[in-house]
Formats: C-alpha cells, sequence, structure tokens
C-alpha cells in the first residue's frame, strides 16, 4: 500500500484527532489531580473531548458503542464493590432513620430540580437528572438512557461534586481541626488478583451483552450494580477492578459526554449557571440543616451527620471520612443507601416533576 494512501487512510478514520483528544485528556487530567479534584480521571476526558468538539472536532467524532457500554457497565461494578456488609448492616440497624433522611435529602434536591425547570432554565428531566442527589457518572449514564440530555446533566452533577467537595474538606478541617481530606496518591498499575480479574471481565461481558439482548432501559449501570453487589454479597465473584481499567472506562464515558458539545450548549450553560450554582449551595444548606437535625434528635456526631447528608459525591466523601474521627459505615451507607433509592425511583420522578411542569425535553 502506497504511503500517501495509508496516511489517507489514518486520516480519515480520524485517528490524528483521536491521538489528540488522548493526549489533551491525559494532560488535563494529571493537572487536575495536582489540585486533588474529584472525579479528575472522569472531569478531564470530558472537558478535553468539550474543547476538542467545539474547535477542530466539528462533531464527527463519536466513541463507538460497544466499547462505551463496556465502560458503562465498569462503572455499575465500580459502585456494585462498595457496598459492603458493614454498610448493609448500618443500613438495617437504623432503617426509619435511614429512610426518613434519604427521602428527604431527595425531596429537597427535587424540587429545586422541579424549579430549575419552571423557570426554563433546563429542559424537562434534564433538570431533574442533575438534581439528583446519586453518583454522578451513573446519574449521567441513567440520564441519557431515559432521554435526558446527557450533556447538561454532567455540567450540573460534576459542579455539585466540585462543590460538596470543598464544602466537605473545609467543614472537616474547620470542625474537628483534622489534617486529614487529602485523598490518597492515584496508584494506577497496583497489584491485581488475576483470576478474580478474568472472572470480573467476563462477568462484565455477559452484563453487557444480556442487557444489549434484552433491550434493558438503563441496565448498562443497573444490571452489574445490583447483579454484582449480590454476587459479591454470597461470594461469588470478587470484583477486581484496577484503576488503569477504570480510567479507560471513565475516558471513554467523559469521550462520549464532551464530543456531543456544541456551541450552542456551550452558550446555555453559561446562562444557566449563575441560577444552578445558587441551587446547589441552597441544597449544601438545606442539607446542613438536616444534619443539625441528625445531630440534636439522633445524637449523631456532627460531621458524620454532615458528611451522611451531603448531596453526592460519595467518592469525595467517602475520602474525607476515612481520614476523620467520624462513623464511616454510617456516613457511607446514608450515601449509598440514597444512591440506590434514587436509582430505583429516578425514571419515574423526573418523568412526574416533567409532567407537572408541563416542559417538555428540548436538548440544543
Amino acid at each position: 500500500m502506497p504511503l500517501s494512501h495509508a496516511r489517507r487512510l489514518l486520516r480519515d478514520a480520524g485517528l490524528p484527532k483521536w491521538a489528540l483528544l488522548l493526549t489533551l485528556s491525559t494532560a488535563l487530567t494529571v493537572f487536575l489531580e495536582l489540585f486533588a479534584l474529584p472525579a479528575s480521571l472522569l472531569i478531564g476526558p470530558m472537558v478535553a473531548a468539550i474543547m476538542l468538539a467545539l474547535t477542530v472536532g466539528k462533531g464527527k467524532l463519536r466513541v463507538p458503542l460497544q466499547p462505551l457500554q463496556f465502560g458503562q457497565v465498569l462503572v455499575g461494578l465500580m459502585m456494585a464493590r462498595t457496598i459492603t456488609p458493614d454498610i448493609l448492616g448500618a443500613m438495617a440497624k437504623d432503617a426509619p432513620l435511614f429512610l426518613l433522611f434519604v427521602f428527604s435529602v431527595i425531596a429537597i434536591a427535587t424540587g429545586l430540580g422541579w424549579l430549575l425547570t419552571r423557570w426554563q432554565v433546563l429542559p424537562g428531566t434534564t433538570a431533574v437528572w442533575g438534581s439528583s442527589p446519586g453518583a454522578a457518572s451513573a446519574m449521567v449514564i441513567m440520564s441519557e438512557a431515559y432521554g435526558a440530555d446527557a450533556r447538561l446533566v454532567a455540567f450540573m452533577q460534576y459542579l455539585r461534586v466540585v462543590f460538596v467537595a470543598v464544602g466537605a474538606s473545609v467543614i472537616s478541617r474547620l470542625w474537628v481541626a483534622t489534617d486529614g481530606g487529602e485523598p490518597p496518591p492515584l496508584v494506577l498499575f497496583p497489584a491485581v488478583d488475576w483470576p478474580a480479574f478474568a472472572a470480573t471481565i467476563a462477568f462484565a461481558g455477559f452484563c453487557a451483552y444480556g442487557v444489549r439482548l434484552l433491550r434493558i432501559q438503563g441496565g448498562m449501570i443497573i444490571v452489574p450494580l445490583f447483579l454484582g453487589a449480590f454476587l459479591q454479597a454470597v461470594g461469588l465473584l470478587k470484583i477486581e477492578l484496577p484503576m488503569w481499567l477504570l480510567a479507560i472506562a471513565y475516558t471513554l464515558v467523559g469521550w462520549s459526554i464532551g464530543l456531543r458539545f456544541t456551541r450552542a450548549i456551550i452558550s446555555h450553560v453559561a446562562r444557566a449557571l449563575p441560577r444552578v450554582a445558587a441551587c446547589i449551595v441552597l441544597l449544601m444548606a438545606l442539607c446542613g440543616c438536616m444534619a443539625a437535625a441528625l445531630h440534636i434528635f439522633a445524637g449523631i456526631d456532627p460531621l458524620t451527620a454532615y458528611l451522611a447528608t451531603s448531596p453526592g459525591g460519595a467518592d469525595s466523601v467517602a475520602i474525607i471520612a476515612a481520614s476523620s474521627d467520624v462513623d464511616v459505615p454510617f456516613v457511607m451507607a446514608m450515601q449509598t443507601g440514597r444512591f440506590l433509592v434514587i436509582l430505583l425511583i429516578g425514571p419515574a420522578l423526573a418523568r412526574f416533576v416533567a409532567r407537572r411542569s408541563g416542559l417538555a425535553e428540548n436538548p440544543a
């Protein structure tokens, strides 16, 4: 094959742009890690993809569907891995208390999402998914499966992740004067249990194939999460996900979102930013009031109560809780329980709010 023909094939396949995207994603992720920004492994590739989409990409690059779906399944398994016997025990021990505060936080967040919808800051169910106080990456993936605009949902979710992580870190330091709260160094290539890793990959492939075959809406997150958590609990599966594999999954998800951004959607984000930020701050303040109630009426120590009721950013809250003098199982049980409830009722809740508002989706 002539060299000029080979170059033309590579150019037509978009390989130079993919190489540029990979380089820019790596640089941004390393930069964000220097500042210990939560979810940098996803935010870095997403921002890089937005930059490329608005300049040289021109909307022509798209992440292939099957690798993207496999990455989404890995995100679901990552969440399943966090559902441990300690967390389940804490949920069962204080079930009425958990349900009360879990549904209270969800109600507040949904109310703010409804306001954003009524004010026409964001269209249809997008504001509700963006306000949902669950795991950000799962909310973004599921929102798209149920018809919301994943670009705007990602904007809301990750803006809140940053706000909540910074607020929780500051309060953790000021409240109990701890010297913790800093995330551990990122280890991309840890020691791997290879038999467990092979079983995890096989199980992930089985989930992806089954969801595609059965056409389960939102199943790329729901099926591996619940089935993986069950198999882990009964000892039939050890979920082994080295950080380099999760980095690939986060990158695929981040690219998928970022490459769909347009100049019109960026203009929409800029106009929505003040009101979205105000709603995030209000949500954090109301959750802080709930933490005070949890301390006063249930005797939970103040920092444990605050971290338990923080609206989302469960991974960053977990890091802060692990390095502070708090009841870690209680904090993570509240965060995990809220996420599971949102996962189950989120689609119906989003549709209900959209119907009540009388506004439909109108993605740019």
